[in-house]
C-alpha cells in the first residue's frame, strides 16, 4: 500500500488541481480567446514545470550524448500541445456538447495503448474501474444541445477525433520513456516545457497577441493556469512510479472536483446524472485503487 501510495498521492493532487482549475477558468476568464489561454498555460508551465527542475539541480537535458529520451520526450508533449490547439479549434466550429463529452473520454485509449505497447496490465476489477471512471467523465461532461449553438463548419469532426488520439497517445509515450531511458521526473517536467512552446507558446503567440483584453485578464489566469500547470507536474511523478492506465484514468476525472467547484462557488445545481456519474466515478477510484489481494489474478496475456 505505500508503494501505491508514490504515485497516487500525486495524481490525486492532479486531480484536485485540475478540478478547481477548470472551475476558476469557468469563473473569471470564459470570455478569453483560446489562443491566448494556450499563451498563458504555457507561461505556467514554465513557471511551474521549471521550478521543479530547477529545484533539481537544473539536469541537463542531454545527457551521455543520449538524445532518445530529448527527442521521445518531447514529443509527448507536442501530442498533448497539439490536443489542446485542436480541441480548442474544435469549440470554435463545432458544438460544445459533443465536442466536451469527446474529450472527456481520452483516457480509453491511453489504457488501450499502455496494455497493446507496454505491457501494462491490471487486475480485472482495476479495469472496470478505469471504465466507470470513463463513463463518468463522459456523463458529467455531457451537457443537453444548445438549440441556439452554430455549427460554422465540419471541420470540428476531425478535430475532435484527433485531440483524442494526441491525448490518448501523450501519456502513453511518456510512461515509454520512463520505462525506456529511466528518465528522472525532473527531465521530463523539462521536457513538458520544450513540448508547450513548440505548441501553446508558438500558437498563442502567433494567434493570441491581438484583440480586445478583458480588464484584469492575466491577474485572474495566473491562478488557474499555475494549477493546471501544477496538475501537469502531479501526472509526471505519478506516471513515473504508477500505471499509466489507472493514473490518466484518475488525474482525467477532474469534471468531478469541477462540479462539487460549480456547486459550492458558483451555486450550480447537481442533477440526478451528475450525482450518478459522480458516485460512478468514486467507485471506480475505489475498485481500482482498493488493495490487490481483493481482486485476485491480474488480467493480461
Amino acid at each position: 500500500m505505500t508503494e501505491q501510495l508514490i504515485w497516487l498521492t500525486p495524481t490525486i493532487a492532479a486531480l484536485g488541481l485540475y478540478g478547481v482549475a477548470q472551475g476558476l477558468v469557468k469563473l473569471y476568464i470564459s470570455e478569453v480567446p483560446s489562443a491566448r489561454y494556450c499563451l498563458y498555460f504555457f507561461v505556467a508551465k514554465a513557471a511551474v514545470l521549471g521550478g521543479y527542475w530547477a529545484r533539481d539541480g537544473f539536469p541537463a537535458p542531454v545527457t551521455g550524448g543520449e538524445l532518445a529520451p530529448l527527442a521521445v520526450g518531447t514529443l509527448a508533449y507536442v501530442l498533448e500541445g497539439l490536443g489542446w490547439i485542436c480541441y480548442y479549434e474544435s469549440i470554435v466550429s463545432g458544438p460544445i456538447t459533443i465536442v466536451g463529452t469527446l474529450s472527456a473520454a481520452y483516457a480509453a485509449p491511453t489504457v488501450i495503448l499502455a496494455y497493446v505497447f507496454l505491457g501494462e496490465t491490471l487486475f480485472a476489477a482495476q479495469y472496470a474501474g478505469v471504465a466507470a471512471v470513463i463513463l463518468g467523465c463522459v456523463g458529467l461532461s455531457w451537457a443537453p444541445p444548445d438549440p441556439e449553438a452554430k455549427v460554422t463548419s465540419n471541420r470540428w469532426i476531425p478535430l475532435a477525433f484527433t485531440a483524442l488520439a494526441f491525448w490518448g497517445s501523450w501519456q502513453t509515450i511518456v510512461k515509454y520513456c520512463f520505462k525506456t531511458y529511466q528518465t528522472p521526473d525532473s527531465l521530463m517536467a523539462l521536457y513538458n516545457i520544450f513540448g508547450a512552446f513548440l505548441t501553446l507558446g508558438v500558437y498563442g503567440l502567433a494567434f493570441g497577441r491581438g484583440g480586445p483584453r478583458v480588464p484584469g485578464e492575466w491577474r485572474r489566469s495566473a491562478l488557474p493556469m499555475a494549477m493546471m500547470a501544477g496538475g501537469d507536474l502531479g501526472v509526471i511523478v505519478g506516471t513515473a512510479k504508477g500505471p499509466v492506465s489507472m493514473v490518466t484514468a484518475i488525474s482525467g476525472a477532474y469534471p468531478l472536483v469541477t462540479l462539487v467547484f460549480a456547486s459550492i462557488v458558483l451555486r450550480e445545481r447537481i442533477t440526478r446524472l451528475q450525482w450518478f456519474c459522480l458516485l460512478l466515478i468514486l467507485g471506480g477510484m475505489f475498485a481500482g485503487n482498493a488493495p490487490a489481494e481483493w481482486w485476485g489474478p491480474v488480467a493480461g496475456p
